[in-house]
């Protein structure tokens, strides 16, 4: 690990400031990747902000007439646990209770969850200088890929980790920054770009900015949700595929649909042809392999990680399954 300046912010303001625009500088809370990423020398900042105490950054979880806000420094421990979220956004409390293990859990922040970056070796390796680190491509298209991208590859292959960003995503979630340019909202959908030539990163989140807090929109009634993760063993990975699912029922007939797939893309991977074949029909078997089959029309698997897309298609079976266990019987 390289040597580093260390200041603590008051208030968010104060911390902003500190940040700059030239990403030297980097904001601390949980550090549960960003200190790992700097004793692998895939993250050197010159400077931290530790901003576990700024003020404005509360870590509540708090219910509004149309919402949930929840604030940045929430502890995944306390998404997991809170009856709110299990109730009513249910594929988000059971993201947060996949993710690490208990200790990191009680340690790892919102905020900081959505934006780890990328758990490829190649990405953490120091002895390679890949496409996300600034260099000419990136070695996982042809080298070991089994745990790379099914889509959105090119010219990075690297696979999403965060289990909330999925679930998140599919629950239609806006994220709250503020910069030296002002504040602003931003939908999860739009928070995470697949990288490019200039942002070589996940995420549309400027260098002087912070993430406040998070917003769930209040579900439609009739809405039920699931997350489920398949990994390499049984507790405490990460997805090697995962799958969140949001349908919206009324009677025996699904009115609304959104299917979000993590451990497959560089960013969590909206499948919108699987929810156009779920919206207007009847929850069933056949209905549900349909909607499989149509999230997988997309995928270009690399030489080893083929296993992935029927591993994609069985997990969103057993998610939709789940979600109306009468009609698929």
């Amino acid at each position: 690990m390289r040597n580093f300046a260390y200041v603590s912010a008051g208030a968010v303001d104060e911390a902003i400031e500190l940040l700059g625009q030239d990403g030297a500088t980097r904001p601390l809370a949980g550090g549960t990747d960003l200190l790992p990423l700097m004793k692998e020398e895939a993250a050197a900042p010159a400077r931290l902000v530790d901003i576990k105490r700024v003020a404005e950054l509360d870590s509540g979880i708090q219910e509004t007439a149309d919402s949930l806000t929840l604030g940045a420094l929430t502890r995944l421990a306390d998404i997991e646990e809170h009856p709110l979220l299990r109730q009513r956004y249910t594929a988000v409390a059971e993201a947060a209770g996949v993710a690490a293990t208990p200790q990191l859990r009680n340690m790892a922040t919102l905020g900081g969850n959505l934006l780890q970056r990328p758990r490829c070796w190649y990405f953490r390796s120091p002895q390679f200088h890949c496409w996300l680190k600034g260099g000419a491509s990136c070695p996982a298209r042809e080298g070991e890929n089994r745990l790379h991208a099914l889509f959105g590859g090119g010219p990075c292959y690297a696979a999403h980790p965060s289990d909330l960003a999925t679930a998140l995503l599919a629950l239609d979630a806006s994220v709250h920054l503020k910069g030296r340019a002002g504040e602003r909202t931003v939908a999860l959908a739009e928070f995470f770009a697949l990288p490019e030539d200039g942002r070589r990163v996940e995420t549309t989140l400027l260098p002087d900015e912070l993430a406040l807090r998070l917003h769930l929109p209040a579900p439609a009634p009739g809405t039920r949700s699931v997350y489920l993760k398949a990994m390499d063993r049984k507790t405490w990975a990460f997805a090697l595929v995962s799958v969140a699912a949001v349908v919206r029922l009324d009677g025996n007939r699904i009115t609304g649909a959104r299917v979000v797939l993590g451990g497959v893309a560089p960013i969590p991977w909206r499948a919108p042809a699987a929810e156009r074949a779920l919206v207007g029909a009847e929850p069933g078997p056949e209905v549900f392999k349909r909607a499989s089959e149509a999230a997988l029309t997309a995928a270009r698997p690399l030489q080893h990680n083929a296993y992935k897309a029927p591993l994609v298609g069985a997990l969103l079976q057993r998610a939709l399954s789940t979600l109306a266990p009468r009609a698929s019987g």
